[in-house]
């Protein structure tokens, strides 16, 4: 029994210098192959991530990326919020002053939205009364004075500048205005006394002389009207006193 485990020790003995001795052939030529290369033996490092990504670096100074520009013809949109506010007032020369004219909420008197009469009366003496009755729907306004024209007179009867109301006289629908014209002179010093048969009142704009609208044609009492080269007319007037100067 003793003999068998001192010949198996052996064995392994010679078994395990024999491996050794191989090994020692294998390192022994490697070196020699390498030193026939020339390069020798060198650590590689730490072997690269298969899955790693190698970065570019950008130029030197570079931050960002420009934007681009839009394609020719491309719209570009974009969305955003913002409130103002501002008031501002002003006048045109030449034209209304008034507010409520220039927002149309006021119209000029004329012949399509009034009713026009004509009346001689007694007191004064050689006068007529001239009465405008707002028939429209809105108010209007009775600028400066009526301009009269008896049949086919070529002249147009003076103002009475004394008569000037500090105001436009505005009439409300329904409501009238009046002016009155002095026909002749009581002392008979007048020229070229007639008869009218037929009258033609014109309305002003809202500067003087310019034309206001449609005009109107009132009925004359049948035996006509008498003036003579003293006829006069005075401004609009909110009401017959004044018209008269009563």
């Amino acid at each position: 029994m003793t003999a068998f485990r001192t010949t198996r020790t052996a064995r392994t003995a010679r078994t395990t210098r024999r491996l050794t001795s191989a090994a020692a052939v294998a390192l022994a030529a490697l070196a020699l192959t390498a030193c026939q290369n020339g390069t020798g033996l060198k650590d590689g490092g730490a072997a690269a991530d298969p899955g790693a990504t190698t970065a570019t670096p950008s130029p030197t100074g570079s931050t960002s990326n420009p934007p681009s520009a839009p394609a020719p013809g491309s719209t570009k949109t974009g969305t955003g919020t913002g409130s103002g506010s501002g008031t501002g007032s002003g006048g045109a020369k030449g034209g209304s002053s008034d507010p409520a004219a220039a927002a149309g909420n006021r119209v000029l008197c004329n012949g399509s939205n009034t009713a026009v009469t004509v009346q001689p009366v007694t007191r004064p003496l050689n006068h007529m009364l001239i009465s405008v009755k707002n028939t429209g729907s809105k108010t209007c306004d009775l600028t400066y004075y009526p301009v009269l024209r008896f049949d086919e007179m070529q002249w147009a009867p003076a103002p009475r500048q004394e008569t000037h109301p500090q105001a436009v006289v505005s009439l409300a629908p329904g409501q009238s205005g009046h002016a009155a014209a002095m026909l002749s002179a009581a002392d008979g010093s007048g020229e070229g006394g007639t008869t009218g048969r037929k009258l033609t009142i014109a309305f002003q704009g809202r500067t003087p002389n310019s034309s206001g609208g449609a005009s109107a044609t009132p009925s004359l009492p049948a035996k006509g009207v008498y003036y003579d080269s003293s006829l006069t007319v005075t401004y609009w007037q909110q009401n017959i006193e004044d018209a008269l100067g009563s």
